[in-house]
């Protein structure tokens, strides 16, 4: 019985290391060129702002699409393996789509493929969770962000040396061969079989007809469109009108991932202490700040500052409206409850660029962030207000 029991452990230990490997290789093929996207993309398309808003909302949209139908079909094969391993390799395919064939038709379809494979994260986060037993799930979580979080502020981080370097390019094929890596990985992993479970769409539309789910899911929404349009969007083109080198844009995102991180280790005490009402207020005061204060910067002295301000706003909000959205949903159905949540949140990660690069083309990028900014602070503090529960904890 002590063998069996030692090979077991040592299976299990066997797939952990494996499977963080996989999604530190993961978050590197999202991420490695991301800095700099907006500016290749618009060096690719000059003068078509509304194009390039197109292109880089495609993440946001694969995402949307395919979360959803992602989780319903890996519970009715009872298997979430192979879809993982499928996901990595679309991050692959569409990291080289927009490499080699840089043209607006090349671009748009490979970011969309980036989005597909982006959905993946949710299955990789309950295939790695069930390899620990259910006392051990918060151990599990915080040892996936912080993969997550390290792997993604090194990749930014590296992106405007690589392109200074090497060309633009190369970090595109570079996110090809970590998706690939990624998937060799993964293979030897062991996945227990679920029972499959066929699609209830009752259960679904029950679920997102709730009050408690849907206004932290809209808000969630919201900071995402401010994030993605902002950070993630247009952002670089600004700080390259400012004078900013690849890599100082580069190193820009890599400080608000650092921020965003740092947020996230703060938000769980400040949670017990303010409440989650307090935290979501906090968010939307400081990502209008942030993109107001993108669209009056100056100088790249301010922008950095503003990224500062977006990347607090996401480490408070984002596990602060994601716990709202499932905290109080029935244990059975809170795997339903988060797939709809970041399903709601990615129409923002759609819309921000989209719809920012439509506007940004009509009347400017900053008179945008300005327009951006003041809608968000007032649906943000409203949406807040008609949240239900969210005070201080009670010792």
């Amino acid at each position: 019985m002590t063998a069996t029991n030692g090979a077991h452990s040592a299976h299990r230990q066997r797939n952990i290391i494996l499977c963080v490997i996989a999604v530190a290789l993961y978050w590197v093929a999202l991420y490695i060129y991301r800095p700099t996207l907006a500016t290749y993309v618009q060096g690719k398309l000059p003068n078509d702002l509304a194009l390039v808003g197109v292109i880089l909302s495609m993440y946001g949209l694969g995402q949307m699409i395919i979360r959803v139908p992602l989780g319903i079909a890996s519970d009715w094969v009872g298997r979430r393996k192979p879809f993982i391993i499928g996901g990595l390799l679309l991050g692959g395919v569409g990291a080289a789509m927009m490499g080699l064939w840089p043209t607006a038709g090349g671009l748009l379809g490979g970011h969309l493929v980036v989005g597909f494979a982006a959905g993946t994260w949710v299955p990789l986060i309950v295939l790695f969770s069930s390899m620990f037993p259910p006392q051990e799930a918060v151990r599990a979580s915080a040892l996936l962000t912080l993969v997550s979080s390290v792997s993604r502020m090194v990749a930014t981080g590296i992106t405007g040396s690589l392109n200074a370097s090497y060309g633009y390019a190369v970090p595109f094929m570079l996110a090809a061969l970590a998706a690939a890596a990624a998937a060799v990985v993964m293979l030897p992993t062991r996945e227990t079989a679920n029972k499959p479970r066929p699609a209830n769409l009752r259960s679904l539309w029950a679920i997102l007809s709730r009050r408690d789910v849907l206004v932290p899911s809209l808000l969630s929404m919201l900071f995402m469109y401010c994030n993605w349009a902002s950070t993630y969007g247009f952002v670089p083109i600004i700080a390259q009108e400012l004078g900013g080198s690849d890599v100082t844009i580069s190193l820009m995102l890599s400080m608000n991932l650092l921020i965003t991180t740092l947020g996230n280790l703060f938000t769980g005490a400040a949670v017990l202490r303010f409440g989650e009402r307090a935290m979501v207020y906090l968010t939307f005061i400081s990502v209008s700040l942030g993109v107001a204060g993108a669209a009056w910067a100056p100088n790249l002295t301010w922008l950095f500052v503003s990224q500062l301000c977006i990347g607090l706003a996401h480490g408070v909000g984002y596990p602060a409206l994601m716990g709202l959205s499932i905290r109080d949903v029935e244990e059975t159905q809170r795997t339903t409850a988060m797939g709809l949540h970041q399903s709601i949140y990615a129409i923002g990660m759609f819309a921000g660029p989209a719809i920012t690069g439509v506007l940004g083309a009509a009347v400017g990028l900053r008179p945008t962030f300005y327009a951006t900014a003041t809608v968000a602070l007032i649906l943000g503090l409203l949406g807040t207000r008609y949240m239900r529960g969210g005070g201080a904890h009670q010792p």
